[in-house]
């Protein structure tokens, strides 16, 4: 008897959605405390912890809804064999437009455009009010119905342009790769990231976002005399327009070698009033390239990748496997999907071990600042970021174990204080 494949993973899908809604009830009590944690009394406002708070609250009872349709649908798309009925229709659409439906490039295509439009439609009430509802009731909200879907149509066509020719080349690959498929489309993968990371800043990001040089003055001379002291190749510093969209803030940098670039929103330098608040800021995300978080992080992520392509391999022509999910062909793409689904239990393990190592991260680029002369202007910066951008105040340590990456204000700051009370 064959094994449930199928009937297992929405099994797993099932407890997963128990377990989260579990952790996310325990979020939800902890936004509801009426009290500060007693770190942050005195160093935020109650106005701006009220807000925080209906804001927190807003956002955790839409997740509810969008994640109870979302695990509805999810199961619903494998249990009554959707997927499967989706590749024929798309096989019986090529027939019909007089293209040929045995290309089984032109049939993923199909699938993939179906696919695409399936999710546009479901995705875009939930999107149109997390943004024009949640986003505008708390004061972030800056877009138009416009602009919204401007930026939605340009990403389709984004979509458009680069996806056929990836999807073509996987397929490829997969069908022609014999013994050494996994290193095949590890180093297709690999030289597509160094593409996409080289490409995205110049070509793609302008489609959506105005990047300007941050005007000469006393914070690009500040940023530019860190970057120097530390040896970074500073090459060019932008200000990027985020408050065209909403008015959260952010800072990264990107580039390699020896052309790096570092980029501001223009939200984070309104937020942060004095210069010295965003050159902490920029000193804490200097550390991270400093103490190689970037080319480590960059390192694991080709690991795993290798991982899951060899994985793949060993299942790609298991005819259980397709037949478990109602395919009675084995179509590259479809043999990702399954796979994707079948490794879900390893890819939440992976998930949470790499939010561990980048919270661990996170405290290091703090402690960098600090050693160099920044924590009470880090201090600073990083309650005002968390007071503009109404985060949340209070967070159960379960939820914030299992989902976030960097960790809670209390957390960073009680670390920023240590040294200074062991000292004492």
């Amino acid at each position: 008897m064959a094994f449930p494949y199928m009937e297992a993973v929405v099994g797993f899908m099932i407890l997963m959605y128990i377990f989260e809604t579990y952790l996310d009830l325990r979020q939800h009590a902890a936004l509801k405390l009426p009290t500060l944690p007693r770190t942050l009394e005195g160093v935020i406002s109650q106005e701006k912890f009220e807000k925080s708070r209906a804001y927190s609250l807003d956002k955790s009872h839409f997740h509810f809804v969008h994640e109870c349709v979302t695990i509805l649908m999810d199961s619903a798309i494998l249990f009554f064999g959707v997927l499967p009925w989706f590749w024929k229709k798309s096989g019986d659409f090529l027939v019909v437009v007089g293209l040929n439906a045995e290309n089984e490039i032109l049939h993923t295509l199909a699938f993939l455009a179906g696919v695409m439009i399936w999710s546009q439609i479901t995705d875009l009430p939930f999107s149109l009010y997390s943004t024009f509802v949640i986003e505008a009731r708390h004061g972030f909200n800056k877009q138009t119905i416009w602009l919204f879907f401007r930026d939605m149509f340009k990403g389709i066509g984004l979509s458009i342009l680069l996806g056929p020719p990836i999807v073509a080349a996987i397929i490829v690959i997969v069908q022609k790769g014999g013994p050494y498929l996994a290193i095949y489309l590890w180093g297709f993968m690999f030289i597509l990231s160094i593409v996409m990371m080289t490409l995205y800043p110049i070509l793609i990001a302008p489609l959506f976002n105005k990047f300007t040089p941050l005007p000469d003055g006393v914070l690009r001379e500040s940023i530019e005399k860190l970057a120097s002291s530390l040896k970074f190749p500073l090459k060019k510093l932008f200000v990027v327009d985020g408050s065209t969209r909403s008015s959260h803030s952010n800072a990264y940098m990107y580039g390699f070698f020896n052309n790096k670039r570092i980029v501001l929103y223009d939200t984070l330098i309104q937020q942060c009033k004095k210069e010295e608040e965003v050159v902490a800021v920029i000193a804490h995300e200097l550390g991270h390239w400093k103490l190689n978080h970037t080319m480590y992080s960059f390192i694991a992520v080709q690991i795993l990748t290798f991982l899951q392509f060899g994985g793949y391999t060993l299942v790609r022509n298991s005819g259980d496997l397709f037949q478990s999910f109602g395919f009675d062909t084995q179509p590259v793409l479809i043999g990702l999907i399954i796979f994707q689904h079948t490794v879900i239990p390893l890819q939440h393990l992976v998930s949470f071990g790499l939010n561990l190592v980048s919270r661990s991260f996170e405290f290091q680029a703090d402690a960098f600042a600090k050693k160099l002369g920044y924590a009470a202007a880090l201090r600073a910066g990083l309650v005002k970021l968390q007071e503009e951008n109404l985060s949340a105040m209070n967070t159960d340590p379960w939820y914030s174990a299992y989902h976030y990456s960097h960790p809670p204000l209390v957390e960073r700051l009680a670390a920023l204080d240590e040294p200074d009370k062991k000292e004492d």
